[in-house]
């Protein structure tokens, strides 16, 4: 009679109690590595505050694909470039890290887009011109003319 009046343990809410710090130091070390891997930053990320115009503007430019229309575009070399010069380096995450960006209009059509990208190492300036009715890209430097080249003739 004794065993019958005492009430039966909950086994599930003594398995948990035992478990709990335990559960709650995993999900706290998902949740920091989420956090960390949300929070990356990408080149993207340095032109979150441009107005409508500039975004066409850099959009087209970024775009560019070339005559061919293979997969790689502007945006893919200047990461690739800027990758090589900092190569094993999260450098778009380093807090020194600057990019500024420049969009002037030049006439109706055309308008000159200067990235200029500033790291530890030092600073790689792009430089071109953009005609948004023509999507013609120029380029106004080595270096940018380079980039164009490579996306032109990339097979």
């Amino acid at each position: 009679k004794k065993e019958e009046e005492k009430p039966k343990k909950n086994n599930l809410k003594a398995f948990l109690k035992k478990r709990a710090p335990l559960y709650l130091a995993g999900i706290a070390l998902i949740v920091i590595s989420a956090n960390g891997i949300l929070t990356e930053k990408h080149f993207d990320s340095f032109f979150s505050e441009i107005s409508e115009e500039e975004k066409v503007v850099l959009g087209i430019l970024m775009q560019y694909n070339g005559p061919n229309e293979s997969g790689y575009n502007v945006k893919n070399a200047v990461e690739d470039k800027i990758n090589d010069e900092y190569p094993s380096e999260k450098i778009f995450n380093d807090r020194n890290t600057k990019v500024e960006l420049d969009i002037t209009k030049i006439d109706l059509k055309e308008y000159q887009v200067i990235i200029n990208f500033k790291a530890h190492k030092g600073e790689i300036i792009f430089d071109w011109n953009v005609n948004i009715d023509s999507k013609k890209i120029e380029s106004n430097n080595l270096l940018s003319k380079s980039m164009i080249e490579k996306v032109n003739y990339i097979d």
